[in-house]
């Protein structure tokens, strides 16, 4: 494996761990305290900031910014332009109007599971889960969790439909309890687990 590249024109702060073959773009700012796993691409002018965890695999596209603190899994892509926020009720200052610092607020965090997508342009608010191979279409503002394998579409977003791991979107057979999503491009069959999630199952 090679080293990670980081171009000329980035900044990576104190304390930034690279895993090999990820490859960090032209106007990056990676703040202190970032882990990015191995074989990633972090796109042009993103924005990461501290105490951001990202798994191997991922794809970080252009004009990202990414808020303390998020917990990225493996195999996710963001978007261009998708922000992760951190704040769900932002002030510029206190009460007696002092300017805010680090110590007058609490970060909130937002997980993102293994090979979920954020779509360009779209805005998760904090404090939420995006499950599994969950899909977030491009512009969506997100403001709740989001199952495993659902589709999720506007302002704000609400499931749609569910995706197979491939991406293309679910067919669905039977009534209530014993319905069954497949997949028209491989045929993989999913069932319903709690939370309104998907599961894929697998053929003993």
């Amino acid at each position: 494996m090679a080293k990670a590249f980081v171009h000329p024109t980035a900044l990576i702060e104190d304390n930034v761990t690279l895993g090999d073959d990820t490859r960090v773009w032209m106007n990056v700012q990676i703040r202190p305290d970032v882990l990015i796993g191995k074989n990633c691409n972090i796109g042009r002018n993103a924005y990461i900031e501290n105490g951001a965890r990202i798994g191997n695999n991922c794809k970080i596209h252009n004009n990202t910014m990414l808020f303390s603190t998020v917990l990225i899994q493996d195999g996710v892509f963001i978007g261009p332009g998708a922000i992760l926020t951190n704040d769900k009720t932002p002030r510029a200052v206190n009460m007696d109007g002092t300017l805010k610092g680090a110590d007058d607020w609490h970060a909130g965090t937002i997980q993102i599971a293994q090979g979920a997508s954020i779509g360009a342009g779209a805005i998760v608010l904090t404090d939420l889960t995006i499950g599994a191979w969950a899909m977030i279409a491009a512009g969506s503002v997100v403001t709740k969790d989001v199952p495993a394998h659902a589709l999720v579409v506007g302002v704000p977003a609400r499931v749609v439909a569910y995706v197979c791991k491939c991406g293309a979107r679910l067919h669905v057979q039977g009534e209530n309890g014993d319905r069954v999503w497949h997949c028209p491009n491989d045929g993989t069959r999913y069932h319903m687990i709690e939370k309104n999630a998907l599961e894929e199952i697998i053929q003993a």
